[in-house]
C-alpha cells in the first residue's frame, strides 16, 4: 500500500488518501472504512444521454465519486487458480484475487450522477482511495489509534508473503501463502489416486499428482521472491517426503536452478494430523518453523493464543475470556496479555468501537501487550472459539498478571 496524502488533526478528523497494491491491502481497507465514511474513489457508470431527435444512447463513464458509506463487503477470493509472481523485484507476491466493494449515496455533485444516488465502488488496485472521518460530514468515527495503527502497518514496504504452505495429504493438496495479516488459499488440488490393488494404475496415479503439485508450486509459491522465509510442505504419513524426493528431482530434470535452490534453503517438512487448511496452526507450532518466523505477526499470533490454552488448561484463574471478565481486569491493570479479534473493530455501532480501542490502550499505557489478531489467519478464527463453554462471546482474551491473580484470558 502507498500512502499518498494525509490530513488528521489532533482530534482525529481528517482524510487519508491510500493507493492498494495487492490482496493484503485490499483487507487492510476493509478494516479502516466504517459505516458514514466518506470515501472517494474511481467508478464506471453507465450514462443515458437523450438526442435532439429524441434517440437515446448509453455509454460506460469513467469518473470520481464521493460516497457516504452504508456497507463494505470483502471477498478473499481464495485464490482460485491465482497465480504467484517469482520476479524477486515484483512488489505483489501474487495476481490480485481480493475484491472490496463499498456501497452508498453519492455525496459530491457531478455531472453524470445526481446527488443521492446509490453507487456501489468497486476497488481496484492501483487506483487512489480518499477515506475521510469527520463527524460534521456524517461519519460516525474518528481516526483512532487502532485506525492510525492499521495504515502504519499497511504502509510498511516489503510485506510480502512470508511462508508458502503445500498441506497435502494422498492426491490431494492445499497451496496456502501465509502473510502479515493475511492466509490466502492459492489453490487446490486434487487427483483421483486408485487403490494400491490395482498396482500400476496406482503407481501412474501417484505421478500424475507428484507432477501436478510441481506444477502448483511453480506457478502458486513465489520462491524467488526475498521475503519468502520458508516453503513447508505439511502432510499425514510418507505423503510429504514423496512429494519433495519428487519435486527434487524433477527441479534438477527439468533445469530450474531458481526452485532447486529454494527447496535446498528454504524447504522445511512438517507432520501434520490432516491434510486440511487447518493443519496450518500445526505448522506454526513445529518448533523449526517458529525458530524461523519468531518476528512475524502471525507467528507471534500463534504462541500467544498456544500460551493461552495452556494456561486455561494449567492455571483457569488466570485465563479469563468473555467482555465483563476482561473490562474488569483491564480495569485494574491485571493484564498482562490481552487477546482481541480484528473483527471487534469493525463494529458498526461507534460507541463499541471505543470500547473496544479504550480497552488495548489502557492494557498498552499499563504495561502490558495488545495482540490484534487478523480473522483472515487460522489462529484468528481459533480465537472466536476459546472453549466449549462459551461459544457465544469469543474474540477478545487475557492473561492476567501475578501468580495470584484472579484473571488472564478472555474471548469475545
Amino acid at each position: 500500500m502507498k500512502q499518498v496524502n494525509k490530513h488528521i488533526d489532533k482530534h482525529g478528523v481528517g482524510h487519508v488518501t491510500l493507493r492498494p497494491e495487492d490482496d493484503q491491502d485490499m483487507w487492510h481497507l476493509y478494516n479502516l472504512i466504517q459505516q458514514g465514511d466518506l470515501v472517494r474513489g474511481p467508478a464506471v457508470r453507465r450514462v443515458q444521454s437523450v438526442s435532439a431527435t429524441g434517440s437515446t444512447d448509453s455509454q460506460r463513464v469513467r469518473l470520481n465519486l464521493t460516497l457516504q458509506v452504508s456497507s463494505v463487503l470483502f471477498s478473499a477470493g481464495d485464490g482460485e487458480g491465482a497465480a504467484a509472481s517469482n520476479d524477486p523485484s515484483s512488489s505483489s507476491t501474487a495476481t490480485s484475487t481480493a475484491s472490496l466493494h463499498i456501497s452508498g449515496r453519492v455525496t459530491s455533485e457531478n455531472p453524470h450522477v445526481r446527488m443521492g444516488a446509490h453507487h456501489t465502488l468497486d476497488v481496484e488496485t492501483n487506483r487512489d482511495i480518499r477515506i475521510e472521518k469527520d463527524p460534521v460530514s456524517g461519519s460516525q468515527h474518528v481516526w483512532d489509534s487502532v485506525s492510525l495503527g492499521v495504515v502504519e502497518q499497511s504502509i510498511v514496504p516489503g510485506r510480502g508473503a512470508e511462508v508458502a504452505a503445500v498441506v497435502c495429504g494422498e492426491g490431494q493438496a492445499v497451496f496456502c501463502l501465509l502473510s502479515e495479516h493475511m492466509t490466502v488459499i492459492a489453490n487446490r488440488l486434487k487427483v483421483n489416486v486408485p487403490r494400491k490393488a490395482s498396482g500400476s494404475q496406482h503407481d501412474a496415479g501417484l505421478n500424475k499428482f507428484y507432477s501436478a503439485v510441481y506444477d502448483g508450486i511453480t506457478r502458486h509459491v513465489p520462491y524467488q521472491t526475498p521475503e519468502l522465509k520458508a516453503i513447508v510442505v505439511a502432510s499425514p504419513g510418507w505423503v510429504r517426503d514423496a512429494v519433495v524426493d519428487y519435486v527434487q528431482a524433477e527441479a534438477t530434470k527439468r533445469g530450474n536452478k531458481a526452485l532447486a535452490t529454494a527447496l535446498r534453503t528454504k524447504l522445511v517438512k512438517v507432520h501434520v494430523n490432516s491434510p486440511h487448511v487447518h493443519s496450518l496452526m500445526e505448522v506454526l507450532k513445529n518448533p523449526q518453523i517458529a525458530a524461523q518466523l519468531n518476528e512475524t505477526k502471525f507467528a507471534r499470533e500463534g504462541m500467544a493464543l498456544d500460551k493461552f490454552f495452556k494456561m486455561l488448561g494449567s492455571d483457569e484463574l488466570r485465563a479469563w475470556y468473555g467482555p465483563d471478565h476482561v473490562s474488569f481486569a483491564v480495569d485494574r491493570a491485571a493484564v498482562g496479555t490481552l487477546l482481541i479479534s480484528d473483527e471487534l473493530f469493525r463494529a458498526s455501532d461507534p460507541g463499541l468501537r471505543k470500547k473496544y480501542v479504550a480497552m488495548v490502550e489502557a492494557v498498552q499505557q499499563k504495561g502490558g501487550e495488545a495482540v490484534i489478531f487478523s480473522s483472515m489467519h487460522e489462529s484468528g478464527q481459533r480465537i472466536a472459539q476459546p472453549t466449549h463453554r462459551n461459544r457465544r462471546d469469543s474474540d477478545i482474551s487475557s492473561r492476567r498478571r501475578g501468580r495470584r491473580s484472579r484473571g488472564g484470558s478472555v474471548q469475545w
